[in-house]
C-alpha cells in the first residue's frame, strides 16, 4: 500500500482561509493481474523517480498548494492516499499487481470528491495522471460519465499513459477528452520513468495557466514527448 511519511503539522491541507489557490492532483494507476512482473516494478520505479520533478514544478508555482491522493484499481478501486497529502510530503510504497481492472469504478471514486465540498477553499483545475496497460474491466462509460459531470472532473487537466501495446487507447483518448494531447505510450521501463516524470510536472504548470495558455502549453510540451517511444519490449 502506498504510504506517506510526512511530519503531522505539515501534513494538513491548508486552510481554506489562507488566500492560496490549491492543485489537486491524482494519480490513478492500474493494478490489475496484467500488470505483473516487470510493469509493475517499473511504474513503482517511475513513481518513485518521479517525485523531485514534480516537487520542482510545484516549486516553480509558489503560489498554489500542490496536494497529492492516489487511487489503485484491480478487482475493486481503492484509495491509497485518500486525505490530501502535500507534494513536498509525498513518498510512494510500492503497489501489488493482481486481479481484474475495475477503472471505471476508480472514476466513479475519484469523481465523488470533485466538487466544493470536498475540495474547499480556492482551486486551480485538479490534475488527474491515469495509467494503464489493458482493456477495463468494469462499466468505464459510466465511470467517465460521472467524472464529466462532476464540478471540477470537467475542466481537471487529465494525462493518460498508456503501457505496452495492449492498452485501450481509444478508452484512454477518452478520457483525456479533446484537449489537444494524446495517450503517451512507454513499451519499456525507461520510456514510462520519462512519462510519469513528464506527467508529473508539466500539468501542474499547465493547471496555474489560463485554460487556453495551459492547454496549448499541454500540446506543445506533449508533441515533444511522445516522439521518443523506445523500443517496444511489453
Amino acid at each position: 500500500m502506498a504510504k506517506v511519511a510526512a511530519k503531522k503539522a505539515s501534513a494538513k491541507a491548508p486552510s481554506a482561509k489562507s488566500g492560496r489557490r490549491q492543485i489537486n492532483f491524482f494519480f490513478v494507476v492500474d493494478c490489475s493481474g496484467s500488470m505483473t512482473g516487470d510493469k509493475m516494478a517499473s511504474l513503482n520505479y517511475a513513481i518513485r523517480s518521479a517525485i523531485p520533478a514534480m516537487q520542482a514544478a510545484a516549486a516553480d508555482n509558489p503560489e498554489n498548494d500542490v496536494l497529492v491522493r492516489v487511487i489503485s484499481f484491480a478487482d475493486q478501486a481503492r484509495w491509497m492516499i485518500e486525505a490530501p497529502v502535500p507534494v513536498a510530503d509525498f513518498t510512494w510504497a510500492d503497489l501489488k499487481a493482481k486481479g481484474e481492472s475495475a477503472m471505471g469504478q476508480s472514476l466513479e471514486m475519484l469523481a465523488k470528491i470533485l466538487n466544493p465540498k470536498k475540495l474547499t477553499g480556492a482551486q486551480n483545475p485538479p490534475v488527474i495522471v491515469l495509467v494503464s496497460d489493458g482493456l477495463p474491466t468494469d462499466d468505464v462509460d459510466a465511470g467517465l460519465v460521472a467524472l464529466e459531470a462532476s464540478d471540477y472532473g470537467k475542466a481537471a487537466v487529465r494525462v493518460a499513459i498508456a503501457i505496452g501495446s495492449d492498452a485501450d487507447m481509444p478508452t484512454l483518448q477518452n478520457f483525456m477528452g479533446n484537449s489537444g494531447v494524446k495517450p503517451l505510450q512507454a513499451n519499456n521501463a525507461e520510456t514510462l520513468v520519462n512519462r510519469i516524470k513528464w506527467a508529473a510536472s508539466v500539468p501542474l504548470k499547465a493547471a496555474s495557466m489560463t485554460v487556453s495558455d495551459g492547454a496549448q502549453e499541454m500540446a506543445k510540451s506533449a508533441a515533444g514527448e511522445e516522439k521518443d517511444g523506445g523500443e517496444l519490449v511489453w
